[in-house]
């Protein structure tokens, strides 16, 4: 089987999210953490979940103004696919997250097994707090037990999405904007 392109899909589906209501939530989530880490004594260290944080990162990181030490993780089930169960680790941070207040960055809290695993790896690591930060959560009553973020950016429906930072079987993700796919039977 071949994989779906990005343009037949395209076609299939709507703007949820444009950039304006994009860079809107990543403007109020930069100033919540603002509020959060105002009189850090030390920077906290931003680890952005690879790939699908990376363009929502980036964003609240120059919106925000903070003082963050960067780093990165890469912890993915789906390794291409729309579905997986095993958590399979392609980079952990090489920054020590003993003692550290950590902020773990992603696109998108889904079902949420993915963030359940790297929050409790951070803990595990020995971090002093773990918050999360996502650009989406999808609407619907599936989340793993203890699946949470402590802010979110905007809400999307539960349909295929992809757009800034989610990809559309590895491919959309740099569309300034978020879409939902809605194929035709």
């Amino acid at each position: 089987m071949s994989t779906p392109k990005l343009a037949d899909a395209l076609r299939e589906s709507r703007i949820i999210h444009d950039r304006a209501t994009i860079d809107a939530a990543i403007a109020r989530i930069a100033g919540e953490l603002r509020a959060v880490y105002a009189g850090a004594t030390e920077p906290p260290l931003f680890l952005t979940v690879m790939n699908g944080g990376m363009l929502f990162g980036t964003g609240v990181a120059l919106t925000s103004g903070l003082d963050f030490e960067f780093d990165y993780l890469h912890a993915t089930r789906y390794r291409g696919k729309t579905s997986g169960q095993t958590l399979v680790w392609l980079h952990r941070p090489h920054t020590p997250l003993k003692g550290r207040r950590v902020l773990v960055v992603d696109d998108i809290l889904d079902e949420g097994n993915t963030l359940v695993g790297i929050t409790q790896w951070c803990h595990d690591q020995g971090a002093a707090e773990v918050r999360v930060a996502v650009l989406c959560r999808k609407v619907h009553d599936r989340c793993a037990p203890g699946a949470k973020a402590d802010h979110i950016g905007l809400e999307v429906p539960d349909f295929y999405v992809f757009g800034y930072g989610m990809d559309f079987h590895e491919q959309g993700r740099n569309l300034p904007a978020i879409y939902a796919w809605e194929p035709k039977a």
